[in-house]
């Protein structure tokens, strides 16, 4: 491996655009390669971002030697057909949340890259936030007790259009994939996977669920209150409640700024920790280092988490009456 991880991008999207700016404040990480089913679109991306390489396809980038790291922002069902690509070809991977569309899709990703002994990380930048890792290190030290409930919400009002991917069901759409994805992740997080899911929500036309409220059951007595929508607004808060307090998590908590630690007793304490570039330099810098150092997982995303979150979304999406699959034939 070399000093320097070069990465490429799977899917020059509305995502991969602001991710690769980061990489400006990484060290020892560089972007050097795009792959798109659209070689202008490609070439596009690469002109616009100084990267020396633009691939017409995803299987151009998967044989492309001068790439250690695929980062794959591509639509959910195809993060499946990529991920198990670059794992035969012995490339480390940061996929995009949802990380696929099924959990079947998923555990065959990850029993491939453990099998294989390839890095794979799930993009939940949320983890690496700073003020997240502050929120993790109270809790770790007891400041709000033993936790015993998580309440988190976000959501966007987005006018109903069937041509776009968010409502369209082959791409992956609707709420859950695309922003239940991080209530879900931030709830299992500290409270582990649940021993049960109840949802209730909404479909739009297209068959996607457009609203979701999901309440986590833990056998021992905790729970996690989860609501996201595709149809109203929502805060994007959290509250971290334990026995002696509670941690408040300022909007928007999947990439926060401020927390507020609440002691049984005591007067709020307001704690700022602020992100390096857009936010996203911090799960980079996880995955150069991780890939560097010969690990095959990380420790603050381990793939035994992401699979653990797409249980739950498959749960809720089921109860919703929505189905999802991979899509077998990007490559």
């Amino acid at each position: 491996m070399t000093e320097e991880i070069r990465w490429g991008v799977v899917g020059p999207g509305r995502i991969a655009e602001k991710v690769v700016e980061d990489f400006a404040v990484v060290d020892g990480a560089r972007a050097v390669a795009v792959a798109s089913r659209s070689l202008d679109r490609a070439t596009d991306f690469a002109h616009r971002h100084g990267l020396e390489r633009a691939h017409g396809s995803y299987a151009e980038i998967l044989a492309d030697a001068g790439v250690d790291v695929l980062y794959v922002a591509t639509p959910h069902p195809q993060h499946h057909a990529v991920a198990l690509g670059a794992i035969a070809a012995g490339k480390a991977l940061l996929v995009e949340k949802a990380f696929t569309a099924t959990l079947a899709g998923a555990r065959e990703v990850v029993d491939a890259a453990r099998a294989a002994d390839v890095f794979v990380m799930e993009a939940m930048w949320t983890r690496f936030q700073p003020a997240v890792v502050r929120l993790r290190e109270l809790i770790a030290d007891g400041a709000i007790g033993e936790v015993r409930s998580v309440q988190t919400d976000l959501g966007v009002a987005r006018e109903f259009d069937p041509a776009d991917r968010l409502f369209a069901r082959e791409l992956g759409g609707g709420a859950l994939l695309d922003l239940g994805v991080y209530v879900v992740s931030f709830a299992q997080h500290l409270l582990g996977a649940p021993d049960t899911v109840a949802a209730t929500g909404s479909r739009f036309e297209t068959g996607v669920d457009a609203e979701a409220s999901l309440l986590l059951g833990y056998a021992d007595g905790r729970s996690a209150t989860l609501t996201t929508s595709l149809r109203n607004a929502l805060p994007g808060q959290a509250r971290v409640f334990g026995t002696a307090g509670w941690i408040d998590v300022l909007p928007r908590f999947h990439h926060p700024q401020t927390i507020v630690l609440h002691r049984t007793g005591a007067e709020p304490e307001e704690i700022t920790r602020p992100q390096t570039g857009a936010g996203y330099s911090h799960e980079l810098a996880e995955v150069t280092e991780c890939v560097r150092a010969g690990r095959g997982e990380s420790s603050v995303m381990p793939l035994a988490d992401t699979l653990a979150v797409m249980d739950v979304l498959e749960q809720a999406a089921g109860q919703l009456g929505v189905a999802f699959a991979e899509d077998r034939a990007v490559l």
